[in-house]
């Protein structure tokens, strides 16, 4: 009782937050000719909305693997579909959804029992809270609920997942930039509360082909921290269509190879 107690609180604050600062909403119009930003490959998420009236969809697949002594667990995620669409200038709504196959290999024998289905499905909202100026950071303030009724069988979870991040950036030049994440989340499969974090740091080769690497992870309440590292590439075929791709792994144990490929593409009003 205590923990659902937590995420109602969460989900309030998070529901009064974006409302107060709807108010807020800026007079600026989102500029035409700026390429989109997108909240993938990595796990940080960007610190600005897509605007008033644009949709945008980012869309890949991913393949993880983790060997402990003879059994190798490896996932198949074929659609990781994130919505994006701006109500206002300075917010927008967000669903996303992804359909997953976990594949088990005992000494290199594939095991029958193969897992596959929808994971939960996410919805939430992001809001810009401050223009980046001098010394402070842009930021934005983000927030998620994973129904649990929304997923197959195969990836039910026993709890109602929600999560809360503030989304930061800075400048560093005209061809780098820095961007971090601080928040926490309840997971799907246990209510112990993990704090999160991520730290990015991107950079233009060219106007069209960019760069990144990252470290991310979770500290749980009552559990050992998580740590992984990835990096990958992305490139901008016009103002409205990003590819991208991206490897990595983890530092503590839990991952031993990760491999995405995506692109993200962006209708506007």
């Amino acid at each position: 009782m205590l923990m659902k107690t937590k995420k109602i609180t969460f989900l309030l604050f998070l529901l009064f937050a974006g409302t107060s600062l709807l108010a807020q909403e800026s007079d600026d119009s989102v500029v035409d000719d700026e390429p989109l930003v997108t909240d993938r490959p990595d796990a940080t998420e960007a610190s600005s909305t897509v605007g008033k009236g644009t949709l945008q969809i980012e869309t890949g697949g991913l393949y993880e693997s983790f060997k402990d002594n003879s059994i190798q667990t490896e996932d198949y995620t074929y659609n990781t579909t994130l919505v994006r669409y701006g109500i206002l200038d300075n917010f927008e709504l967000r669903v996303g959804w992804d359909f997953v196959e976990g594949i088990t290999k005992v000494n290199g024998t594939k095991l029958d029992d193969v897992t596959s289905g929808l994971s939960p499905l996410l919805l939430g909202m992001k809001v810009d809270v401050t223009e980046e100026n001098g010394l402070m950071p842009e930021i934005a303030l983000i927030g998620h609920v994973f129904p649990v009724f929304s997923a197959s069988m195969d990836y039910r979870p026993e709890h109602t997942g929600v999560d809360f991040r503030f989304s930061l950036s800075h400048t560093l030049s005209e061809k780098s930039s820095l961007g971090y994440n601080l928040g926490a989340e309840w997971g799907n499969d246990s209510p112990e509360a993990a704090a999160i974090y991520t730290v990015a740091y991107g950079y233009s080769i060219t106007d069209s082909l960019g760069m990144y690497a990252e470290l991310y992870g979770d500290l749980p309440e009552d559990s050992s921290a998580n740590h992984y590292w990835d990096a990958g590439f992305t490139y901008l075929v016009n103002n409205d269509l990003q590819f991208d791709a991206y490897v990595g792994t983890s530092i503590t144990k839990g991952q031993d190879l990760l491999i995405g490929l995506g692109l993200s593409y962006r209708i506007k009003k």
